[in-house]
């Protein structure tokens, strides 16, 4: 196990550094192909989990240093022993001892100095916590700025926003109304005693996340895993039998498949990353659907289009993604305040771009999953004003405030403003 945690510390250390959880894992997974099943879950969670309360963790860990280390790899590989100390069930000198052989991998004293650092945590567990706590970073684990720019949009609202986004994920599905019905699906997944509710007319919560290769029929496109908020988008864009659709930023596919299991349209999936468009060949050829798919950039359409116009248009644009920051905690880390504003021009780009591509009496459904304004709101009332011929249509979602769904129990935060092009 003391090898999970070294990976898991590199793991963490190298996205403290600047880069991608995921790319991280997958490199970490090909250095250590020895790895069984159960080595390569715990490393994910540990690398999930000790970035999802690294700013708790890292409070912690300066009250039980005399001085800051000199080794980020030993200092993040304390911060994963931390996590399973306050987070998982293993046991205490389990954990321990098996963060005393990784450290002494550095050198011989690096495993006595962190064996004194977890012993004192344990033995002032709850005085070093509370001490943690009168720090916002170390109350609620995201970085300041962040924090900050919530409070002053949400006020009251905040922590339970930042509570939400670091609680595990719920597992959402999306039954393909083509192939079976939510009812139908329902009772196979009670036979395979899989538990489930139906949240939403397509959405399906299960009461534990399974592997979709025990998910009955997932194979078969009866289901796909979908957050049950990303779910009113297609719903949202209103399209009908014979229109012609354009999803921009498709890729991975999730509302690129639920708009072809609701109409049968023609539509055009754009998205500007290669392999990230094999995705969504991937999820159409799975559920039996079909779509034509390009790359392209939606700020540049001219690259790409054929000149005719669409009759509705989905832009789920590049975001903070500060609304699935409970799926991807690096996002915490590796965001910073600026890039809200740099996310902000591109978003407004891409929908002064794709405006001109749609027709006269045609809907635009402008979506994120972000919850600060600066990317939603703010974009649709700057481009409101510069566009006479646009008009925002009310939204009546449970839970919707102004387009803006804030992530709880059931769903992730998402924005949507949905666009009608005035003759």
């Amino acid at each position: 196990m003391h090898n999970v945690q070294q990976a898991a510390g590199q793991a963490v250390r190298l996205v403290l550094g600047g880069r991608n959880l995921n790319q991280v894992l997958g490199e970490t997974l090909q250095a250590f192909p020895a790895f069984t099943p159960q080595q390569r879950g715990a490393l994910q969670d540990l690398s999930y989990g000790t970035l999802r309360f690294y700013g708790q963790l890292a409070r912690v860990l300066e009250q039980l240093l005399h001085k800051p280390l000199p080794d980020e790899q030993l200092r993040c590989l304390l911060l994963v022993a931390l996590y399973q100390l306050q987070y998982s069930k293993a046991p205490s000198h389990a954990v321990v001892d098996h963060a005393v052989r990784a450290a002494r991998k550095f050198n011989a004293g690096a495993g006595g100095l962190a064996n004194a650092v977890l012993r004192n945590f344990l033995r002032q567990r709850e005085t070093l916590l509370a001490a943690a706590a009168d720090n916002e970073e170390g109350c609620y684990s995201y970085p300041q700025w962040w924090i900050d720019a919530l409070k002053a949009q949400y006020g009251e609202q905040t922590a339970a926003i930042l509570l939400a986004g670091n609680r595990h994920p719920p597992m959402t599905l999306r039954v393909n109304r083509r192939r079976t019905t939510p009812a139908a699906y329902l009772a196979l997944l009670q036979e395979q005693n899989i538990p489930a509710s139906l949240i939403e007319p397509q959405a399906i919560l299960l009461e534990r996340p399974v592997s979709v290769d025990k998910l009955p029929g997932f194979l078969d496109g009866l289901v796909s895993v979908q957050d049950a908020g990303a779910q009113h988008a297609a719903h949202l864009l209103d399209v009908c039998d014979g229109m012609r659709v354009l999803d921009v930023c498709a890729a991975p596919g999730g509302k690129t498949a639920h708009i072809l299991e609701l109409a049968q349209v023609d539509l055009l999936a754009v998205d500007k990353d290669v392999q990230r468009l094999e995705r969504v060949r991937e999820n159409m050829q799975r559920l039996q659907l079909s779509a034509q798919l390009k790359t392209g950039d939606a700020a540049q359409p001219d690259d790409w289009w054929d000149g005719k116009l669409f009759q509705r248009i989905l832009a789920d644009v590049p975001c903070s993604a500060s609304g699935v920051v409970r799926r991807h905690p690096d996002i915490k880390w590796l965001r910073r305040s600026a890039d809200i504003v740099g996310f902000a021009q591109q978003q407004a780009q891409i929908l002064a771009a794709l405006w001109q591509l749609l027709e006269s009496d045609g809907k635009l459904l402008y979506a994120t999953c972000s919850v600060f304004a600066r990317e939603n709101r703010m974009v649709i009332e700057e481009f409101l004003h510069q566009h006479t011929d646009a008009r925002q249509l009310p939204l009546s979602v449970s839970g919707m405030n102004e387009g803006q769904l804030l992530p709880n129990d059931q769903h992730d935060g998402f924005y949507y403003a949905l666009l009608h092009k005035q003759a």
